[in-house]
């Protein structure tokens, strides 16, 4: 029987995001602060020949969401895979089990994160053919998120994506700890496109939308805030105030108000969208709500703050 090698793809919220103006070439300037969560996907790796074949078996477990088929050449693994074989020659056949539970374009970094292990664990079935910074340039040509992944904790990310500067996790590091931070995820059964929120984002500016208080507070105070309660941060989200203007206003102003109501510490929207999320310092009222939530939303999750990344494990 052959090994698998295993290993997890961890999501992420953004606490903080801010979004610059629209470059020359595109794309937007960000300042945002990252934090890996212990809830994800799993990735199994069987190696067989050396024909450079690459089959991806797809086990979808995510609740309330509407599944669709993504074809294997536009599969951010399967990009992930043909990056690593072009640089490093790595021909072994694969085939590789994506167990996936992130919400689709749920601003989680799921496919990013899957990236990211992708390239760890290729990197490990390889004898460590690339070094820490070799991956990290691989990542930066998948996509801006994969980066992050590569490390997880907690980090200030800005640029596109590629300059990560890690920062202390909020609250105790040891996960599922009595007394630790709690994190409800909360996605309302949609999807949010990175592409089409910002091309929202840019028309909501263009007609005078602007974001809350910009430029009040520098970014070491925001960087220092992860130290203190959750309570008193005063962390935004750009495309929150863009979503509350738009057709999902009263779902999105719903999950907030319905986080804050059940003893939410701080709230917000993660990355570009759809997952909202809760930061509970009690654990027995995340628990709580967690409960209720789940009457009104089929995607909820209860979990932690991450602080290690991704541990490849053979099995």
């Amino acid at each position: 029987m052959s090994k698998m090698l295993k290993i997890r793809a961890p999501c992420k919220i953004n606490l903080h995001l801010r979004i610059g103006d629209r470059r020359a070439d595109g794309y937007h300037d960000l300042k945002s602060i990252f934090a890996a969560l212990d809830f994800g996907d799993a990735l199994g790796f069987e190696l067989f020949g050396d024909n450079g074949f690459c089959d991806i078996l797809t086990d979808r477990k995510v609740p309330g969401m509407s599944e669709f088929p993504v074809p294997i050449e536009k599969n951010i693994v399967y990009k992930a895979v043909s990056l690593y074989r072009s640089r490093t020659g790595f021909n072994r056949g694969l085939r590789i089990h994506l167990e996936k539970r992130i919400p689709l374009g749920g601003g989680l970094g799921g496919g990013s994160s899957d990236a990211a292990s992708t390239l760890m664990a290729l990197n490990a079935l390889a004898g460590e053919a690339l070094s820490p910074l070799e991956l990290k340039e691989l990542a930066e040509q998948l996509g801006s998120d994969v980066p992050f992944f590569l490390t997880g904790g907690a980090a200030w990310v800005s640029g596109r994506g590629e300059y990560i500067e890690p920062l202390p996790l909020p609250g105790k590091l040891q996960a599922k700890s009595p007394g630790d931070i709690a994190v409800v995820l909360v996605n309302p059964g949609f999807p949010s496109g990175t592409a089409e929120a910002f091309r929202q984002m840019d028309l909501w500016r263009e007609q005078g939308g602007t974001e809350t208080a910009p430029g009040s507070v520098s970014d070491d105070t925001l960087k220092r805030a992860l130290g203190g309660h959750p309570r008193d941060w005063s962390y935004e989200n750009d495309f929150l105030p863009v979503f509350l203007a738009g057709k999902e206003a009263k779902t999105y102003g719903d999950i907030i108000s319905c986080l804050k109501t059940l003893g939410a510490d701080f709230s917000g929207l993660s990355g570009a969208g759809s997952t909202c999320f809760g930061i509970f310092t009690d654990g027995g009222s995340a628990e709580k709500a967690e409960k209720i939530l789940l009457k009104r939303w089929k995607f909820v999750e209860l979990t932690f703050f991450l602080a290690r990344s991704a541990v490849t494990v053979l099995e």
